[in-house]
């Protein structure tokens, strides 16, 4: 799940010090080349938490001005990509554009609650090549068409299962299989932890891949 074209290569220490010591000096280059390879990451979170993408859009042009007037103060404890989203975060729940939206994150998480929609079983186990992904497809999943797999009624349940999950869930398959965001990322960005992560991308892919079952299995 994770499309082509979305993960730009992410910069060396010395590369961000420089492009931060670029964005101080007002390089408008800079700044140009920073929102070509963060603004879909932070209009696919904005959009986690907010119901239009014209509100996502409003939370994102906020939050980038949130990053030039807080340039200055980036002491670089985390990742500037990190740092960005963060803002981005800060800046949807502060804006209250959703009932709840002053609950932190992580309050949204709490781990042992709920249960997945596919059994564990049904994905590989932590020994194994990527481990939380499906261990395998439905029987007849490989006997369609892949046209039919990849087709746009197959994108949009796809697509459909993601907007219909708990905001927490939402937002963490969308950093993870969308955006390609490693763990480590996805952990720093929302400050939660990483067992919390990985329960939520765990009850997020079950209920994407239950929903893809009951569509391939029509």
């Amino acid at each position: 799940m994770h499309p082509p074209g979305v993960q730009h290569a992410i910069p060396t220490g010395a590369e961000e010090t420089q492009l931060v010591a670029r964005l101080r000096a007002g390089d408008e280059e800079a700044f140009e080349a920073l929102v070509r390879r963060y603004h879909a990451s932070m209009m696919a979170v904005a959009r986690t938490y907010v119901k239009t993408s014209a509100l996502a859009e409003e939370v994102v042009q906020d939050a980038w001005m949130g990053v030039l007037k807080g340039i200055d103060r980036f002491e670089g404890r985390s990742s500037l990509k990190t740092w960005i989203m963060r803002i981005v975060v800060n800046t949807a729940t502060t804006r209250g554009v959703r009932e709840a939206r002053s609950v932190p994150f992580s309050a949204l998480a709490p781990e042992g609650e709920d249960e997945p929609a596919v059994d564990a079983d049904r994905f590989r186990g932590p020994d194994g090549g990527f481990p939380g992904h499906w261990a395998g497809y439905p029987a007849n999943w490989g006997e369609l068409p892949e046209d039919r797999v990849l087709g746009h009624e197959t994108l949009g349940v796809v697509k459909s299962a993601i907007e219909g999950l708990p905001r927490a869930q939402r937002t963490v398959i969308t950093l993870r299989d969308m955006q390609g965001w490693d763990p480590e990322e996805v952990t720093a960005a929302l400050e939660i932890s990483d067992g919390n992560q990985r329960v939520l991308l765990h009850r997020a892919r079950s209920r994407v891949r239950s929903a893809l079952e009951a569509h391939l299995g029509d």
